[in-house]
C-alpha cells in the first residue's frame, strides 16, 4: 500500500518521535536533502548512514510502505513537488500586504497538509465514538486548552453533554468522573505534554473512548489513544510550529462536529434554545436590549 505521495515527508515528520535511533538518522538524511535522497539506492542510503539494507527497509514499513521502491517512488515525486517547498520569508521590510499573503498562504499549506494526513477509517471511528457517547470531555494544555475550549464551546450546541475546564487539576476531577459510556479529546500538540498523558492514562483505565489530537503521535500519548488524529504544521520566523498547528486543530474538530450534527437527533431543538439565549445579549434596531 502506498501514501499519498504529497505526504511523504509530511508522514516522516509527523512520526519522528516513533522512530527508533536509526531511523531518526534515515529521517534526517532525507528531510535535509529530499531531492538527493528520492535518487539514492537502499544499498546507497544504508552504506552512507553505516546502517544495514534492513533497517532501510523496516524504515519504509514504519511508514506504510510495502517496501524500498514504493518509499522511493513517492518520494521521488514529493521532492519535486513545488508546494512541499513552500517556505515563508518575512522580514521587517515587508509591507504587511506581503506580510498577509504570507502568512495565510501558511495556514493554507497547513489545512491542506493536515487533510492529506487524514485517513478516512479513523475520522469515521472518531465521529462513531462521538456518536455512541454520553458525554465528551475536552481537555489540553498551554496553547492546546485554547483549541480544547474552542471546542467545548462548538459542541454546547450539540444535543452532547459536553465538559471543559481551564485548570489542570480541574481537568483531573473531570476526568475522574468519566466512564465506558464517556469520549475524551485530548490535544497535545507534541504529543508528550506530561499533563495529558498522565491524563490519558487516567481515562484509558476507566474504560473512556479516548481521540486524540497531535502533530506528533508519541508512543506515550497514542498507547492510550482510541483514535489519533494527525495535524501539520510548519514553524517559522515569526510564530513557534505549536501556534501556527492550531488552525489544522480547529479545523479537525469542526469536522468531527459537522458529521456530528447531521447524526444526532433534536439538533433543531438545541440550536433553536441556544440562539434565543444568546439573543438577549444583542441590541435590537432602536439600540435596547432584545427582550
Amino acid at each position: 500500500m502506498s501514501t499519498s505521495p504529497t505526504a511523504v515527508l509530511l508522514k516522516i515528520k509527523t512520526s519522528s518521535s516513533t522512530f527508533t535511533r536509526k531511523e531518526q538518522s534515515i529521517a534526517q538524511l532525507i528531510l535535509s536533502d529530499p531531492v538527493r535522497a528520492s535518487r539514492m539506492t537502499i544499498s546507497e542510503m544504508s552504506d552512507e548512514l553505516g546502517v544495514a539494507d534492513s533497517t532501510i527497509f523496516k524504515f519504509a514499513k514504519h511508514l506504510g510502505y510495502q517496501g524500498f521502491r514504493d518509499f522511493r517512488d513517492d518520494l521521488l515525486a514529493d521532492a519535486f513537488d513545488p508546494q512541499v517547498s513552500v517556505h515563508e520569508n518575512i522580514s521587517e521590510r515587508d509591507d504587511i500586504s506581503s506580510v498577509a499573503q504570507a502568512v495565510f498562504q501558511s495556514s493554507i499549506k497547513s489545512l491542506e497538509d493536515t487533510l492529506r494526513l487524514q485517513q478516512r477509517d479513523a475520522l469515521d471511528k472518531a465521529v462513531q465514538i462521538l456518536l455512541s457517547s454520553k458525554r465528551v470531555s475536552f481537555h489540553g494544555c498551554g496553547g492546546s486548552n485554547a483549541v480544547a475550549y474552542d471546542s467545548y464551546q462548538k459542541f454546547l450546541r450539540s444535543p452532547l453533554q459536553t465538559v471543559f475546564a481551564q485548570d489542570y487539576h480541574l481537568q483531573l476531577m473531570q476526568a475522574s468522573l468519566l466512564g465506558p459510556e464517556d469520549c475524551a479529546i485530548v490535544i497535545s500538540h507534541t504529543g508528550l505534554t506530561k499533563e495529558m498523558v498522565r491524563l490519558a492514562g487516567i481515562v484509558k483505565k476507566a474504560g473512556v473512548r479516548t481521540i486524540v489530537i497531535t502533530s506528533y503521535p508519541s508512543e506515550h500519548l497514542q498507547a492510550y489513544a482510541d483514535v489519533v488524529l494527525v495535524s501539520v504544521s510548519d514553524e517559522t520566523g515569526y510564530r513557534s510550529e505549536s501556534l501556527s498547528s492550531r488552525i489544522s486543530q480547529l479545523a479537525l474538530v469542526d469536522t468531527l462536529y459537522t458529521a456530528v450534527m447531521f447524526h444526532v437527533p433534536n439538533v433543531s431543538e438545541t440550536l433553536h434554545k441556544m440562539r434565543r439565549a444568546i439573543a438577549t445579549t444583542k441590541l435590537d434596531d432602536t439600540g435596547r436590549p432584545v427582550a
